[in-house]
């Protein structure tokens, strides 16, 4: 049968792949000229003029992300060799912070918050309590609870160190607006799942390279096609059920059809899309656009630094952070196959602009990493700003289905299911939307979660 992708980022390669696995002809339109989406390569010039593919955003792994990885595999890409595979670290430039061992999970973090000589057997105690409370719980909580009501028991030097930076890396919501329920399931997956689960996997190559430039490259063998540069203008099905795609360079009928855009730019299609339809279809792609829109998102800000032969003590490091000092993490891509010196600053959740942004982690990098630069300064390289970065991950927050109508699916990290706005939970989006898809042409159960 004959599906039609409208978008090549993650979800969307996800989705082409699978379908492609199940015996299904696929063709995938891109917009843009770079596949990817919102974890994608960009070009900077460093201050000695050379050109260097970086990223919109620096974006993780963790070793829980096993249908991404099982996709990578599957399209040619090693993970071991483009992925840096670290216990779980969140330390900070004075070494203080927490450090799992490589033991068995849930072992690891036994073992990590027993040795972590930063925090007191108070705070210990406290982690501990809570954490066989969720347990037994199931990783279950009331669909209201934030993040800083699940952990009110616990001390204020675990919520700051420990709790705090890893719900806004994993949910880029701060803690006192975060889901619980899907923080718990983060935590579940990550610390309670298969061993390495919490892992942290860091990108030795640029994001296009990581996946969507080998998932092309592999449907191209197959014999199907990704247009880039090849933008949809509308969806739309005719009186025997076939879907007409419009573009600007292609028109062509489909069985299905996969929308795998921005949240944004999938929303805006169907818009334009309605007054083409028959009326019930017209009417569920308005309602469906409408619970989109109702969604609220969230910034991510990557300041890229420069500074002559700089070294962390580590590829990653957690930093200290208040309004004053907005990045949580720093990463030297030095490290990470980039050149030495470079550094990738994060603020997630972010709400100034650019301008003040940068100036603020700039001044934060150099006083938090004086021991590291020595007698050098960082120089800012180039800010992104990704403006609709993920969806906030808000309690009860009700998220669009994956099945729009009869042949007609949307995929990707704001879809409905059980995980925040993350690499993993696009690529399962897209698998499920590939499965879904042909499943008699029909609406298919809710994803589990």
């Amino acid at each position: 049968m004959k599906l039609a992708v409208i978008g090549a980022g993650w979800s969307g390669l996800a989705a082409a792949v699978s379908a492609t696995k199940q015996g299904h002809k696929v063709t995938v339109f891109e917009g843009s000229r770079t596949l990817g989406g919102r974890a994608r390569a960009v070009p900077v010039t460093l201050p000695d003029g050379n050109a260097l593919l970086l990223d919109n955003g620096q974006h993780i792994l963790i070793g829980a992300y096993t249908e991404t990885l099982q996709l990578m595999q599957f399209v040619g890409v090693n993970p071991d060799e483009l992925l840096l595979r670290l216990p779980l670290t969140l330390q900070y430039p004075d070494g203080s912070g927490l450090k799992l061992p490589d033991w068995l999970s849930p072992l690891d973090a036994l073992g990590g918050i027993l040795q972590n000589s930063s925090w007191s057997w108070k705070d210990k105690g406290s982690l501990l309590r809570a954490a066989t409370v969720w347990q037994l719980q199931g990783f279950r909580c009331p669909a209201q609870t934030t993040v800083q009501s699940l952990c009110s028991g616990l001390t204020q030097r675990v919520l700051q160190t420990l709790i705090e930076p890893l719900c806004v890396s994993a949910l880029n919501t701060p803690a006192e607006r975060a889901s619980a329920q899907v923080f718990l399931r983060v935590l579940k997956d990550s610390l309670f799942g298969v061993r390495g689960g919490s892992n942290l996997l860091l990108p030795r190559t640029d994001l296009t390279a990581l996946f969507p430039q080998a998932a092309a490259t592999w449907l191209e063998k197959q014999g199907f096609s990704v247009h880039t540069a090849s933008r949809v203008e509308s969806v739309s099905q005719n009186e025997s059920g076939d879907w007409i795609i419009k573009g600007t360079a292609f028109d062509g009928l489909f069985d299905a059809v996969v929308l795998a855009a921005s949240a944004s730019a999938t929303a805006k299609l169907l818009d334009q899309s309605a007054p083409q339809c028959a009326p019930p279809l017209g009417q569920v792609m308005k309602r469906w656009t409408a619970q989109v829109q109702a969604i609220q998102f969230e910034e991510i800000a990557t300041v890229y630094a420069h500074a002559p032969n700089i070294q962390l003590a580590q590829p990653m490091l957690a930093l200290h952070n208040d309004t004053e000092h907005p990045a949580q993490f720093v990463f030297d891509k030095g490290q990470l196959g980039g050149p030495p010196g470079l550094l990738a600053l994060v603020v997630s959740a972010n709400t100034e602009n650019r301008e003040a942004v940068q100036a603020k982690v700039i001044r934060q990098g150099n006083a938090q990493l004086a021991h590291f630069l020595d007698t050098s300064r960082l120089m800012a390289v180039q800010t992104i700003v990704e403006k609709r970065a993920t969806f906030a991950c808000t309690p009860d927050l009700q998220r669009p289905a994956a099945c729009i109508a009869p042949g007609l699916f949307a995929c990707g990290d704001y879809v409905e299911g059980p995980y925040p706005a993350t690499l993993e939970g696009a690529v399962r989006s897209g698998i499920y939307a590939a499965g879904a898809a042909f499943a008699n042409r029909a609406l298919p159960p809710r994803l589990n979660p």
